[in-house]
């Protein structure tokens, strides 16, 4: 898989990828492959590598900005401080969502163990977070759900799905356990965990915007009938 190949969207300031689940976006202290480890890839001929704008979750996959000279750097990065870009996750998750949209404002904080490593809790000392959500279907016990981040907290989606809507992400090897669980030694499903960044808009003023949908994974099986 060559990054180049994945590409949804590229111009002289930008591109989009899509993002496969499975990779990082920064190298693992424990080494391995990322996309910082291959970003040559995304080069295309200019001689500065592109810079993402944002991260997405290793097993998380779809769309990916990066900017391509400091210049768009710095717009994007005051489009993301502004909260101007739309962004929209779809997810599966382990119950059958009664309601049809609604808002989440759950403030988050990040709590580690040497046991356990860290994860994101709910905490009303952390940093404020808003997510919209809209359920999209329901079958045999899940849902399939839009998630649509108002602001851009680490495992923010992943967050407030569980502690929420009180239904964890499909897959999700943290947030489907107790805050109090400890993590060591858990491993994802063969099917990966079932969220994928869908669509990305980011306003360029004078420009017509980037606007991108990321094709929906086939891990997503008999979900992808109702899209």
């Amino acid at each position: 898989m060559h990054l180049e190949d994945r590409i949804l969207f590229v111009d002289g300031e930008a591109i989009v990828i899509d993002k496969p689940a499975g990779l990082p976006v920064d190298a693992p202290r424990s080494g391995g492959d990322s996309v910082e480890a291959r970003i040559e890839e995304l080069s295309l001929g200019f001689k500065r590598p592109p810079v993402p704008m944002h991260r997405l979750d290793r097993d998380t996959s779809g769309c990916l900005l990066f900017a391509r000279n400091p210049k768009a750097r710095a717009r994007f990065q005051q489009a993301f401080e502004r909260g101007e870009v739309a962004k929209s996750y779809l997810a599966v998750v382990d119950g059958e969502i009664v309601e049809e949209e609604g808002l989440i404002e759950l403030p988050i904080a990040k709590v580690s163990s040497a046991a356990g490593g860290w994860r994101m809790v709910v905490d009303e000392g952390g940093k404020s977070s808003a997510t919209r959500w809209r359920r999209l279907a329901v079958a045999d016990g899940q849902s399939l759900v839009e998630f649509r981040p108002l602001s851009g907290r680490t495992h923010q989606i992943r967050v407030h799905a569980a502690r929420g809507l009180g239904a964890a992400i499909v897959g999700d090897p943290v947030y489907s356990l107790p805050d109090d669980a400890e993590l060591g030694g858990m491993t994802l499903p063969d099917s990966g965990m079932l969220l994928h960044a869908w669509k990305l808009v980011m306003p360029r003023g004078d420009k017509p915007a980037i606007d991108v949908t990321a094709p929906v994974p086939d891990r997503f099986g008999r979900w992808l009938d109702f899209l």
